[in-house]
Formats: structure tokens, sequence, C-alpha cells
């Protein structure tokens, strides 16, 4: 054993934190008790620990993850570090508070991100004294190891440990770090507010551009184990951020296993960047002595998350084939490092994997992907593509490998997400966390079952129904029938902080929803059905499946059903207020698209809307008009509740101001709830009550008996 774990394992002796005890659960909520039997509901949901980001010591005996917990006073999340021993009996630890990112080293000891003074920083917790003949001998503590002027964006330890990629965010007409922060401070000194731009991404997301790039930069370690204060810049040249903005991470940059070349993916902005998914994978010596160099410039799709093999000839990564379209198959890739030459490992599997990882041999990638309303972990044969499932049923959110053994994340429909281990094998599945059984144990939860029908063209389609926690035999119950986004995703056997089927359930509500032509996990032909039929072939489904779950679910009450949707949901929310609105009482429109020409011109990445249109509204306007819900307005009768936030820049606000003005000028009885500060997701704790508050209250007013 490592001398770091040895004493990692004398700290993981000690009695268990408090947190294991069964003191009564106190709640922030006047009048509500968590300690009684009651029907699951958003005070539930939104005070619920976050188990995430599993990741397995060097040895495959410890786990370190991160779990957040919400100080709803603040209205915020918070997220601690957590550590378990695998092979003992312990209950978990909490080692640091408010830090993110556990990676561990190949020494024992574990870094992760933290702020210091408002600035993040990597820090690591490890023996105090970092000379060989100290380890083991002192006690386990943290320690700040960077102390750079700008946030850490992400970061990714090399093999040995002795150094690590950094991502900054800078101008990148700055020769140092020191650079990008005299220019913020002069920023934020400046009492004009006004920004000229010269190109887009004018926003994204929810972010306005500042003008700086997530670059990638390599430091090593000092013999004190610190930093240095100014790190090599690697992605010198490159017009583009390392990670990709807005939800990139460490998995699009890696080491080669000797530590000498770093390979990366980015797209190159230049003016077309708005409009394109041509990510490449790029490498460059770690000592930053020459420019990066294009390895998959051939594609001109998208080529991203690159895999080194443990014995550095084998770059794996994942691509798409078809330009401009982000919802595309992502294929398993394999490139002979010394050649150039490239072969797809999977091409007879039609899932699109991703989240790879590798085993130590090099003979087996790990992948997830959805499949048949599930999304399951996956082990791929690295010369046959071979693949077979190790982990089933539910959602594998988060997963790490080390020899024979897996820890992974895991979540479905009636549990948020917890530990696991398996065997390489997919054998002795075994849970080892309960973050949540407390919290969980006085609720009551819809029970749930997947059904399929003859849909459009009598292709067999899927869906779900969720009872409602109170079910009785021989009773009918009101129908929330939910109609997922994407609109290239799927409603599947997974837990959700947003549009979560219990919290619906928990009011009495049936629910129903439909993974309808479009929806990932049934095939690359089946997703890719829904371009350019957003209102065609999604439509048709969405009745034939509702008329199938009537005919198979007694307790469905056919006359009291409200639809609701958030983003294409919500597109098709507004759309069938005008060509199918008769079964419905009421409608729940979240983040909709209601005028798809506006929607063109003022959405953030214009790749998605070029794709599904195929070619912009000016050179092909028909196509926007096809499916436009604007233009049936006159038709539409059915209350509605309209949400829409000011920071979502993917669909903006003047969409749901629309949508709100037309039901108002037409008398329809309508609401309209903004939240000003929030993005295309409501995810601040008080925001996320007042929500399903005001959600759940707009049903139950129409779907009263």
């Amino acid at each position: 054993m490592k001398p770091l774990l040895a004493a990692l394992l004398l700290a993981m002796a000690l009695p268990a934190s408090a947190a294991s005890t069964s003191a009564p659960i106190q709640s922030p909520f006047p009048g509500f008790d968590y300690n009684v039997p009651h029907a699951f509901n958003v005070r539930d949901l939104v005070m619920l620990k976050r188990v995430g980001d599993p990741q397995l010591s060097p040895d495959g005996r410890y786990a370190a993850y991160t779990m957040r917990r919400t100080d709803y006073a603040a209205n915020k999340g918070v997220t601690s570090i957590y550590v378990l021993d695998l092979d003992g009996k312990a209950a978990p630890r909490k080692i640091v508070d408010k830090a993110s990112s556990p990676r561990w080293a190949a020494d024992g000891s574990l870094y992760y991100l933290a702020s210091a003074d408002g600035v993040t920083q990597l820090w690591r917790y490890g023996s105090s004294h970092p000379a060989p003949g100290m380890l083991g001998k002192t006690a386990m503590q943290s320690s700040q190891v960077s102390h750079g002027p700008l946030d850490i964006q992400d970061y990714k330890l090399s093999p040995d440990g002795h150094s690590v990629l950094l991502s900054y965010a800078v101008y990148t007409d700055c020769s140092d770090l020191a650079c990008t922060k005299a220019k913020l401070d002069k920023r934020a000194k400046d009492k004009s507010t006004g920004t000229l731009y010269h190109k887009l991404f004018v926003r994204h997301w929810d972010t306005w551009s500042d003008g700086r790039r997530n670059q990638l930069y390599l430091a090593h370690f000092g013999a004190n184990g610190q930093l240095p204060a100014e790190p090599t810049l690697l992605s010198r040249g490159i017009d583009g951020d390392v990670p990709s903005k807005p939800f990139g991470d460490a998995s699009e940059f890696a080491f080669s296993p000797d530590g000498k070349t770093v390979y990366f993916d980015v797209r190159i902005a230049g003016n077309s960047e708005p409009w394109s998914t041509n990510f490449d994978i790029y490498k460059v010596p770690a000592d930053g002595s020459s420019a990066p160099t294009n390895l998959t410039a051939k594609n001109k799709a998208w080529d991203a998350y690159p895999v080194p093999s443990p014995d550095g000839k084998t770059l794996y990564y994942l691509a798409m084939k078809t330009p401009g379209f982000e919802a595309d198959r992502f294929g398993i890739m394999a490139m002979d490092l010394s050649t150039g030459a490239t072969h797809e490992v999977d091409p007879q599997w039609d899932r699109s994997p991703g989240s790879m990882d590798i085993s130590a041999d090099g003979k087996t990638l790990f992948v997830t992907a959805d499949d048949e309303g599930q999304h399951p972990l996956f082990a791929v044969d690295a010369v046959s593509g071979k693949v077979r499932q190790l982990v089933g049923d539910g959602e594998v959110d988060g997963y790490s490998v080390v020899g024979k053994r897996v820890l992974l994340a895991r979540n479905d429909l009636k549990q948020p997400s917890d530990l696991y281990t398996v065997d390489t094998d997919g054998r002795d599945l075994k849970q080892v966390t309960h973050a949540n059984a407390a919290r969980l144990k006085n609720t009551q939860e819809g029970d749930f079952q997947f059904f399929t029908f003859k849909g459009w063209n009598n292709e067999t389609v899927q869906g779900y129904v969720v009872k409602p926690a109170n079910f009785q035999a021989g009773k009918k119950y009101p129908v929330a029938f939910i109609i997922h986004g994407g609109p290239q995703g799927a409603m599947t056997n997974s837990w959700s902080y947003r549009w979560n089927p219990q919290t619906y359930a928990g009011q009495g509500f049936a629910v129903v929803t439909i993974n309808f032509h479009g929806s990932t996990g049934y095939g690359q032909k089946f997703t890719d059905s829904i371009s350019g039929d957003w209102g065609g072939k999604p439509l048709e489904d969405l009745k034939l499946g509702w008329k199938a779950a009537l005919s198979k679910y007694s307790f469905l009450d056919a006359g009291r059903a409200c639809a609701l949707g958030a983003s294409y949901g919500g597109f098709m929310t507004y759309w069938i207020a005008g060509v199918w609105n008769s079964p419905w009482k009421c409608f729940v429109d979240h983040d909709g698209v209601f005028d798809s020409r506006m929607m063109y011109y003022a959405t953030d990445e214009l790749w998605f809307e070029e794709h599904e249109n195929g070619g912009p509204q000016y050179d092909v306007p028909k196509n926007y008009e096809k499916f436009n819900p604007l233009d049936h307005v006159k038709d539409w009768r059915v209350p509605m509740l309209v949400v829409h936030s000011g920071h979502d820049f993917r669909i903006p606000l003047s969409q749901g101001l629309g949508a709100f003005t037309a039901l108002q000028r037409r008398g329809i009885p309508s609401e309209f709830l903004t939240f000003p500060n929030e993005s295309h997701w409501v995810l601040q704790p008080h925001n996320s009550v007042l929500w399903h508050d005001t959600v759940n209250a707009w049903l139950e007013k129409w779907t009263k008996q």
C-alpha cells in the first residue's frame, strides 16, 4: 500500500461523523415536517444531497466524491468532498467543505479545487510533509498549491503526478496571467458600461462575452509541492476555448502515458463559431516547445474527448460525421499515432456513446449512452468493437475504473444518485452510499412503467407512465402530460432536479411522457427523423401515445389532463395549443420557441437552427414557417401558464413575452412567471420552489373535478 493511502486509512478509522446519526431532520419550511410520512414534493427535492464525480484511488480502495447540500437560507448549494473506504465498514467522511473536482495523484494524495481569497485555486489533501521518508507518519491535511491571480477553470494531473494541466480564462493578447487580471480590474473600475462587439458570440447560454478565452497551461510541482506563479501556455495561437463553453470539462484534454504530449479538442472560433460544430483534436509537446498540431483536420464535423491508450500508440476519441449537427451519433475512433491512420471501433453499434475511459491493459473502452429509456454503462472491446452492458437499469451519470473495480454514480426515476461498485465483468453490483436514505424514508413516490405502441409510420415508440404517490386501484387521476426537450433528448429512467415526474406524482397527478421520433437511445435514424419536421412525426407520436396510454391505463382521467414542456417541449406546447388543443384542460410552457423566425436571429448557437431547418432563415424562409406556432395563435383557446427567464440566451425572453401577449390579447386565461436571474434552467433553491408551487397550482386549478 502506498504510504499516503496508509495515512488516509488511519484517518478513515476515526469515528464516523455526526452526519451518520439519526437525528430528526430540520425543515427550513414553516409547517413542513420531513419526519412524518408525506408524498414527495419540491420541498424534498430541493433539500436532497447530490452525489457525483466518483473517483477511485490508485489502488482501488477509496472512493472520493462530491456531495452538494442545499443552504436554503443562503439560496445556494454548497459542495463538499467526501472519502469512503470501500473495503471497510466506516461511514463516508467529509474531508473538505466548499470544494470540487477531487482527483487522486499517483502517490495517493488527493487534489481538488477550492477558493482562496475569492480565487479558485488547486489544493492538495495529503501528508503535511511530502518528503518520502515522512509519508504516512504525519497527519493528513490540506494545503494550497497554486497561487495564481485567476480562477482555475479545470485541471488534470499527469500520470506520474509531477505536473498538472490548468485551464484559465484569459485575454489571448496577454503574455501572462497578471495581464488578464489587470485588465479585469481596470474594467471593473470603469464607470462606463458599454461593450463594443465585433463578432458573435455576443452572448452564450447565460453569459455575455467579455472577450476572454479558456486556454490550456501546464505547470510542474516544485520540490515543496507548490506550483510556479506562471504556468506554460500550451494552446498558443488557438482562437478557441479549452475546454469548450459553456459546459466543457477536463474530458476535453489529456496527457499521453509518458506525460510528454498533451491532447486537447477545440473549435476554432474565427468568424463562424456560432454556426460551426467543427471541433478538432490537437496535440502539443507538454513543454510547450512548439505550437499545437491538428490531428483531425480532415473531418469537418465534431472530434472530441481524447483518450490515449496505456501504451501510447493509439489515440481513442469520439467523432461525428455530419458537420453542423450537434445531435449526430458519436462513433468511437482509433488513431494510430505513428501513421495518423484512423478507423471506427464500433460502426455496428447504433448508439451515441459518451464519457469515455479505458482499462489499464488498453483492451476495453468504457462509455455511457442512452439506450431504450435507460442510460447504462457499457464496455466496448477496443479491437472488435463488441459491446456489452455492465450496468443496466437507471442512469449512470459518472464512473471511475481502476483494475477490475468500477465505481459509479447511479440514479433512477425513484431515487437520486448514490455510489455503487461493480466489477468490470458487470458482476457484484453493490450500493456503497445511501446519502438520502434518511430524507426519503418518510416520502411516498409513484411507481412507474414503460410501455410501447405503434407511432408514426407504424414504428415502435416508447413512453412511460408514473402513478400518483397516493394511488388507489379503481380511482381515476388527473394527468400531467410531459413533453421532453432537446428535441434530440429523451425522458429516461433517471432522476432530475428540474423536470422530475415524482413532484407531480406527489401532488396526486399521474404522469405520461412519450419518447417521440427524434428522441435519443433508439438508433440514429430515429433521432435524425425530427430534423425539418418538428411539428410532424413527433406530434403524431404524441397523439398516438396519448391514445395508447389511455387505453392501457384505466386510472388516467382523459377529461382532466394538462400538457407541459420546456425548450423543444415548450415549442411543442405552443404548437399543439393551435393544432391539437382538444384533449387539454391547460398548458404549461417553459422557455419554449413561440416564433421560429425570430428564434433564428436571437438565439446563440446558430448551427442548431440551421441544421434543423435546412439553412439560415433568409435562405429557406418557408422552412421556418412550416411549423411556426405564432401562425396558429388564432386557434389558441386553452388556459396557459408561460414561464421564461431573463438570462435564457438559448431561447430569449422575448419568445415567452410574445406568447403571453398573444394569450392576453385573445382573452385566454393566462399567467406569466419570469425569473430575471435564471437561465434556460431554474437552478436556485427558492426559485425552484416558486416554480413548482406555481406550476402545481396552475395544474390543480384547471383539473379540479
